[in-house]
């Protein structure tokens, strides 16, 4: 039995009703998957206070990217303070390959809700974006302070 068609009837077996996001991930080949990933760009930084003391300075809020490429986005803080970097509706729209964080790599099987950082530093996501549309990322009980921004899906 080819894969192909072990794909389709499992995504039949879900019911017409709820084939969605979540019958996507059986249908696609892992050597896609694997094309898709490689080849990534990186977006501009997200950098979460600065050097200078000023711990709600965010120099790069809004980034555009493009659907079904790779990119890489490296959200770092400079530990002034503790920063949880707020992103569920984008995290929900997205293929999540992986999450490094001092060169250690966490391959998750589904996105994360947020990503907290108690000190300075940085961590990388590589994902692919799978719908479009203009999502909302804030650090939570600082958005007053201006930190918050949009990440935008064409």
């Amino acid at each position: 039995m080819n894969a192909r068609f072990v794909n389709r009837r499992h995504m039949l077996a879900l019911g017409a009703g709820t084939v969605g996001l979540a019958a996507i991930p059986a249908a696609i080949p892992a050597a896609l998957a694997e094309d898709i990933a490689k080849g990534r760009q990186r977006l501009p930084e997200i950098v979460l206070g600065d050097t200078n003391g000023n711990d709600y300075a965010v120099p790069v809020k809004d980034i555009t990217m493009e659907g079904g490429k790779s990119y890489q986005l490296d959200v770092t803080s400079n530990g002034g303070k503790e920063y949880k970097f707020m992103a569920p509706e984008f995290f929900r729209n997205i293929w999540m390959n992986q999450i490094v964080i001092n060169h250690l790599e966490i391959h998750p099987y589904g996105s994360p809700h947020h990503i907290e950082f108690d000190d300075e530093g940085t961590i990388s996501l590589e994902f692919v974006p799978i719908r479009t549309g203009t999502y909302k990322w804030w650090i939570e009980g600082l958005e007053e302070k201006g930190m918050q921004g949009t990440l935008t899906v064409k």
